[in-house]
């Protein structure tokens, strides 16, 4: 049977527009009125999780979801640094900065490594062949990053080189543990199947 997991991004707020470790705010009113935007672009899940964040939840709602929050598809913690941009906490702490860049067991912040967080996400991403039906998962971009990392094998340090923008959608498909990557689409683009093997693509059904 193969597994299908859809990924999807918060929404803007302002920690994001501010370049700030995630504090719990809530999605402003661009995002929230994006993600109502394109609601419509998604295709009907047989389940919805949600990463435990406020932005989280917001965006599945305004998307018209409602979905269980996941524990295991946290956000990576940033302990102390929370609510502080990463320009301040450079200024005041460069080597830790520059180490937790750089090297994925590090956690100056005393709270989470990005090594600790890829294997948390990898052990989710074990079980999610248990799922019947498609799932689809609202969850910080970390999140996102670190299940491309443990779906693809790619070492953990290719974590920050990653970018997943605000209500972006990250499809991977496979199974017997092996996944394939579809890269992510914006909100708003009509779904389709596709074969990763030809490129073909059809219209899925809703």
């Amino acid at each position: 049977m193969t597994s299908r997991v859809t990924f999807v991004s918060p929404a803007t707020s302002p920690s994001l527009r501010r370049a700030r470790f995630y504090d719990g705010d809530s999605i402003d009113d661009t995002g929230t009125a994006r993600a109502r935007a394109g609601a419509g672009s998604l295709s009907v899940p047989a389940h919805v999780l949600v990463s435990p964040s406020a932005r989280c939840r917001q965006t599945a709602s305004a998307l018209g979801l409602d979905g269980g929050e996941t524990p295991e598809l946290a956000g990576l913690d940033v302990g102390r640094w929370r609510g502080r941009t990463l320009e301040a906490v450079a200024a005041a702490e460069p080597e830790a900065v520059a180490h937790w860049l750089t090297d994925p067991c590090s956690a100056p912040h005393g709270g989470e490594s990005v090594q600790v967080l890829c294997e948390r996400v990898s052990r989710w991403l074990e079980g999610a062949g248990a799922f019947e039906g498609r799932v689809l998962a609202v969850v910080e971009p970390e999140v996102v990053r670190a299940a491309i990392t443990q779906a693809l094998d790619l070492p953990a340090t290719v974590f920050w080189r990653l970018d997943v923008p605000p209500l972006t959608v990250t499809e991977l498909s496979g199974r017997a543990g092996r996944w394939n990557l579809r890269l992510g689409r914006p909100l708003g683009v009509p779904d389709v199947d596709w074969d990763s093997t030809t490129g073909a693509q059809g219209s899925r059904a809703r």
